[in-house]
């Protein structure tokens, strides 16, 4: 007798990004005023499970923003404070003899969860710095000579204050090259920080995230959100495009260091989630123009005389944008 075929998955279920969107925004807007940009952005690199560093003065929103996202989505989340002596065993873990146990027994760090939030990463050693590299670029850890695997969904958060540099230690480019956005967190409008008075003095003692009340998004429809960003199609012209922006910047005469390849595939990766947030199955141009800044403004390098001229490279990427033949659709 013959076997009946196979019937195929289905697939993912339509507007599952835009469905998640619409909760995620509802929800977050409940603790944040303002940031809708900020709040889009972290969306987007929890759609591409990549990670973000988050940049803006002290008393933004920063962490809160990171944390109320964690716990709309149900995932798991740790917290690490990062200090000048911060050694890579207390981010990564250790192994210690318990007692009354027979031998020593790995204790996890931090790393070990979904959702890992960086503070003040800049102010981490260099050595535990590359210790977290590991973790973002293989999702693992090495301790005693042994790997162990992080969550599939493992992702970093990382917050940096753009103003004090006093006890900081740069990120080196190798490590700025594996957070796939950097979120640029400006000042609220006067009409938003209004709003934060009020929520403040209505609320208990409890703070803005517990005084939301966030209820978690349904586990299923974020799962199906990412399939749908995978699936978004890509003309052979779109390609084409997101590598001739990258390779522009490798030449730009006020560049000193342009986008990397790893650079081209983030922004791809970004295009599709911004696609699939505006309810297209498709890639169109503007996609990739929006996702331009927030993926390569922290992995391009300006040249010192553009500096000091008042370049940034938020402008200078506009100049690139401007300067690429857009395909016709």
């Amino acid at each position: 007798m013959n076997e009946p075929p196979t019937q195929p998955q289905p697939p993912a279920m339509p507007g599952a990004t835009t469905q998640l969107m619409q909760e995620a925004r509802a929800g977050l807007g409940r603790v944040l005023a303002g940031q809708s940009e900020a709040i889009d952005q972290v969306l987007i690199a929890l759609l591409c499970q990549g990670h973000a560093l988050l940049e803006g003065v002290p008393g933004i929103a920063k962490t809160l923003l990171v944390k109320a996202a964690g716990r709309l989505l149900g995932l798991g989340f740790q917290r690490v404070q990062a200090t000048p002596d911060l050694m890579p065993a207390d981010i990564l873990g250790t192994t210690i003899l318990r007692p009354g146990a027979e031998g020593f027994s790995f204790h996890a760090g931090p790393v070990f969860t979904d959702l890992l939030l960086v503070d003040e990463i800049n102010r981490m050693p260099p050595r535990t710095q590359a210790a977290l590299l590991e973790c973002m670029e293989e999702r693992q850890v090495t301790t005693d000579g042994t790997r162990r695997a992080l969550p599939a969904g493992f992702t970093v958060f990382a917050t940096q204050n753009p103003v004090d540099f006093e006890g900081t230690y740069p990120l080196p480019e190798a490590q700025l090259d594996r957070f796939l956005l950097k979120i640029r967190m400006e000042y609220p409008s006067a009409a938003a920080e209004l709003e934060v008075l009020r929520r403040h003095h209505a609320g208990t003692s409890a703070g803005p995230l517990e005084n939301a009340e966030i209820r978690p998004v349904d586990a299923a429809l974020l799962a199906r959100a990412r399939d749908e960003v995978r699936g978004i199609r890509i003309e052979a012209e779109l390609y084409e495009y997101i590598l001739a922006i990258a390779r522009q910047t490798r030449e730009w005469p006020t560049l000193l260091l342009g986008a990397s390849p790893r650079a081209a595939v983030s922004l791809m990766r970004v295009a599709q989630a911004i696609a699939a947030m505006d309810g297209r199955d498709y890639l169109v141009p503007d996609d990739v123009k929006r996702g331009v800044g927030p993926v390569l403004r922290h992995r391009v390098l300006l040249k010192p005389e553009a500096e000091l001229e008042g370049f940034d490279a938020d402008r200078v990427l506009g100049d690139v944008i401007a300067a690429v033949v857009v395909p016709r659709q």
